[in-house]
Parts: structure tokens; C-alpha cells; sequence
């Protein structure tokens, strides 16, 4: 009676100790999923971190490829320019290859701000119903540069391309497309890369930010060297707002085929 007693009493003592050796490795088992799956969110190229997959068509898509037909026109008219400035018949390529050569000087971040300090200062701010009479025309440097005026995704498109030619690497290279949830409109900056770190050149500040560093802007769209690519998580950065209805009605817009007017950043 008594060695039975013991032995049961031993027998829960090797169980006891089996869960407590056994259970935290099954319950690290049980979460290493999510973490896996948060990890590798973390390490997505594009900025903010977040995985974008590619849009084979829609409003967004079909204003890039407008601006990429305009692009080829332009990326001549620069060839020339840069061959034989004194027989350059276009101011504008003149500015945009003063603005690149000056950038070339520079090295870095040095590089990076000079390109956004200067597209900000050579492109005045004005809404595309005031300057074409639409609500949304994207238009490639040049273009934008020889009116002198532009609203948000020109300024972008602008640095984009001034960045490129500066030297930087395409896959270094984006366009970014954000909702404002404070403002609940949509805004297009231009990102860059360097030293594994995404900054932001935006035409509201001469001051570059880091994507991490940016509040209160959902990102919904970014572009590159593939096209446009859709985020697949598009997270609130600390949202002020509490409302995500417009954003989600805003993606989807821009998602969709056009039909005529699109909502697309117009600041």
C-alpha cells in the first residue's frame, strides 16, 4: 500500500514535470506563426514595410502609363538638351538638367534634399481643376515645369524622375500614394531609398521624413520600376481621425476602371 502510494505519487511528479518542460515549447510552437508572419511584413521592400501587389489595370494604373508615354517624349527631349545645351530649344529641360547636375555635386541624403528642395521651389502649388479644368491630369516633369505649377503627384513624378537621373537606382526609387486621415484627402510623395531607409520628398515641407516617422497617413498605392502596385494592408499611421470608411472608399476608386473623373491626389 505504501509503494503504491509512491509509485502514484512519483508518476505525478514525471507528468508534472514533463508539462513543465514540454508546455512552453508547444505554446512557442503555437505562436510562432503570427510572429513569423509579422516578421516577414516587417522585411517588405516597399515603403512603410508593407507588401503591394501589382494592378494590372484601373484609374491609377491607367494614369501612369499616360505619364510613361509622355515620359519617352520627355526622356528625348532631355537626351538633346544634354548634348547641345546652347542649341536646347526648351527652357524646361534646361531647368530640369541645372536642377539633376547640381544634385549630381552632392552625395547622400545631401543628394536626395537638394533634388526635393529644389522641385519645391520650382513648381508653385495649384490644383489641377485650376491650371487644366479637370479635377485630376498627371503630367510628366517637363510638362510641369514649363507651366510652373503643379499640384502634389507632379511635384512626385518630377523628383522621381530628377532622382534617376541623379543616379539613383530604380529599385531605390517610388512614388507613393497616401490618405490623409486628418484632412480625408488623398496625397502623392515621392520616396528614395538610401542606406536601406525609406525618406519621404514631399512638396508640403523641404525637411525629409522617414516612412516610419509619418503620422496620420494610411498608404494605399505605390509605384516603380514594376508599375503600380496596390499595398495589401494599408494601416492607419497613428490616425487621428478614428474613421477609415473614406479611405477604403477612396482605395477602391482608384483600384477601379476610370469613368471619367478619378479620386486621385489633387493637393
Amino acid at each position: 500500500m505504501g509503494l503504491s502510494v509512491y509509485a502514484r505519487a512519483w508518476r505525478v511528479c514525471i507528468v508534472a514535470c514533463g508539462l513543465a518542460w514540454f508546455g512552453p515549447a508547444g505554446l512557442r510552437a503555437e505562436t510562432a506563426e503570427p510572429s513569423a508572419a509579422t516578421e516577414q511584413v516587417q522585411r517588405s521592400a516597399e515603403p512603410f514595410g508593407l507588401a503591394a501587389s501589382s494592378l494590372a489595370g484601373g484609374g491609377l494604373h491607367d494614369k501612369w502609363l499616360g505619364v510613361q508615354r509622355r515620359l519617352d517624349d520627355e526622356m528625348v527631349q532631355l537626351a538633346l538638351c544634354e548634348g547641345d545645351r546652347d542649341g536646347c530649344v526648351s527652357p524646361a529641360a534646361l531647368k530640369f538638367l541645372d536642377i539633376v547636375d547640381t544634385a549630381r555635386l552632392r552625395e547622400g541624403r545631401a543628394r536626395l534634399g537638394e533634388i526635393n528642395r529644389a522641385i519645391n521651389l520650382a513648381i508653385r502649388p495649384m490644383s489641377d481643376l485650376a491650371q487644366h479644368g479637370q479635377i485630376d491630369v498627371w503630367t510628366p516633369p517637363l510638362a510641369t515645369l514649363a507651366r510652373g505649377g503643379g499640384d502634389c503627384e507632379d511635384y512626385a513624378i518630377a523628383k522621381f524622375i530628377a532622382l534617376r537621373r541623379a543616379g539613383l537606382a530604380p529599385g531605390d526609387l517610388r512614388i507613393v500614394v497616401l490618405h490623409d486621415t486628418i484632412h480625408g484627402e488623398d496625397h502623392a510623395v515621392a520616396a528614395a531609398r538610401l542606406e536601406g531607409r525609406w525618406l519621404t520628398l514631399d512638396n508640403r515641407r523641404m525637411a525629409m521624413v522617414e516612412d516610419v516617422d509619418v503620422r496620420n497617413f494610411r498608404p494605399t498605392f505605390v509605384i516603380g520600376q514594376h508599375g503600380v502596385m496596390r499595398y495589401a494592408d494599408a494601416p492607419l499611421l497613428a490616425d487621428a481621425s478614428g474613421s477609415t470608411l473614406a479611405a477604403q472608399l477612396v482605395v477602391s476608386s482608384l483600384a477601379a476602371p476610370p469613368t471619367g473623373h478619378s479620386n486621385v491626389p489633387t493637393d
